[in-house]
């Protein structure tokens, strides 16, 4: 009991971290833009709720690497996160109402600060290859560019 416990704290401490990041990133929010989402028990309750599901999902991903089959063993990990959290959502109307409390902006900042982290500690990979995630983004960003515009000029025209 006790190795498993001193086996998932790491896991657990990095899912509190970045509970109190998002935490942190809202009331900055709420300090710049006073109407955004307040903070409230509901918005502690729904980071609770969040790194719970991702335990969870963690716990289930780690259950599906022991088995023998392939299919379950090379789902990753935020694919189970996303089905526990869909699956609990569907029980109660509870969870989706605690989630309801945190801001998805604020959401949003610390998990590309993770990955923008996680893609630095690969820099080495990245350099082997780089002219070739150049062109990538390059058609990427004009793609994405081009798409948003040709949206956004359709919506005025057809608003008038």
């Amino acid at each position: 009991m006790i190795t498993i416990i001193k086996e998932q704290l790491p896991k657990l401490k990095m899912l509190f971290l970045g509970a109190g990041l998002i935490l942190f990133t809202q009331f900055v929010k709420l300090i710049k833009n006073p109407a955004s989402t307040p903070i409230t028990m509901n918005t502690i309750m729904g980071l609770i709720v969040l790194v719970l599901f991702a335990y969870i999902g963690l716990l289930i991903a780690e259950l599906m690497k022991k088995t023998g089959v392939k299919v379950l063993a090379d789902f990753p990990v935020l694919g189970w996160v996303s089905v526990t959290s869909l699956i609990f959502c569907l029980i109660s109307d509870f969870f989706i109402q605690a989630i309801s409390g945190v801001d998805f902006l604020s959401i949003t900042t610390p998990v590309l600060a993770f990955a923008g982290i996680s893609v630095a500690d690969n820099l080495g990979d990245l350099s082997k290859n780089s002219w070739k995630y150049i062109i990538v983004a390059l058609f990427v960003f004009l793609g994405s560019y081009l798409g948003r515009a040709i949206l956004a000029q359709l919506g005025i025209m057809i608003a008038g």
